[in-house]
């Protein structure tokens, strides 16, 4: 599929965060090329103006203005929200590595979520940050549903990824996420990676927007046994899916002694994360 590509110039890198666990987002690019069909970050397209499909496109961001390493000193920092910041075109314009360049020796908390082995080329850089978490994205282990999903790296190249990374000393995060309901098997995944991963990040599938229809209708297709269950949960709004599988997944955790993050609950994270901002400054 052509991509249109497109340089846009930017006054900032850097944008407040609303995530629950980072002060400030740096998305290098706008769109992504994985076309990930359940991408929340589709709703940027309300803000740029954007006429083509979610996919389709990436505006290459370009800023004259170093970055103002003071403003991060301590502070947190994710790469990245609305895109992936390795992906394909990466390769040709390193965005990414002359941001990375640029913010290598400050101290601040530095975390960086991929689907993509193109990482691995930046690797001697990612080994002078002194504090670095990489997260891959990878909710199946099934290369068929992967490829009907997104059209970033193999889950094989994911996996290869994470145990490089881990082999090179890299602080390595497996983010499960989207988790399919009823599809993704997360103690499957865990026990294939658990020797080369750190941590685990969990995240429940959120279907809004005009993506809703689109995994709905594929479900009907591909798991047409799975859909009465799809029904109740994302057109009645029945949550005990959810809280069953957030229980399962934290006593599966704790009793396995596995280090994890459970984002299913993400509006009351960044609720508190603000709750706690305020009362710090107040």
């Amino acid at each position: 599929m052509k991509i249109k590509e497109k340089v846009i110039e930017v006054k900032d890198y850097l944008t407040k965060s609303n995530l629950p666990a980072s002060d400030y987002v740096i998305n290098p690019y706008i769109g992504c090329p994985h076309a990930c069909k359940y991408c929340y970050a589709c709703f940027m397209k309300r803000f740029t103006g954007h006429l083509e499909e979610w996919g389709t496109f990436i505006d290459i961001k370009r800023c004259d203005k170093p970055i103002n390493l003071n403003k991060i000193q301590n502070k947190s920092i994710f790469l990245s929200s609305v895109t992936d910041c390795y992906n394909c075109f990466e390769e040709k314009y390193q965005v990414t590595k002359k941001i990375l360049e640029q913010i290598v020796d400050v101290k601040c908390s530095i975390g960086i979520s991929t689907k993509s082995k193109l990482i691995l080329r930046d690797i001697d850089l990612l080994k002078k940050f002194n504090d670095l978490k990489v997260s891959i994205s990878i909710n199946t282990l099934d290369e068929n549903f992967k490829n009907d999903m997104d059209n970033a790296s193999s889950i094989n190249d994911r996996l290869c990824t994470l145990k490089e990374l881990h082999n090179q000393g890299l602080y390595t995060v497996l983010f499960m996420s989207p988790i399919f309901p009823y599809i993704t098997d997360f103690k499957g995944i865990i026990e294939k990676t658990n020797t080369y991963v750190d941590e685990y990040w969990f995240e429940n599938l959120n279907l809004r927007g005009n993506y809703k229809q689109t995994i709905l209708d594929y479900i009907k297709v591909k798991y047409p046994n799975l859909y009465s269950e799809y029904d109740k949960i994302y057109l009645k709004g029945i949550k005990m899916y959810w809280e069953n599988l957030s229980r399962e997944i934290e006593n599966y955790c704790k009793q396995n002694n596995i280090k994890y993050i459970n984002y299913f609950y993400h509006e009351q994270l960044v609720k508190a994360r603000l709750k706690n901002h305020f009362l710090f400054f107040a």
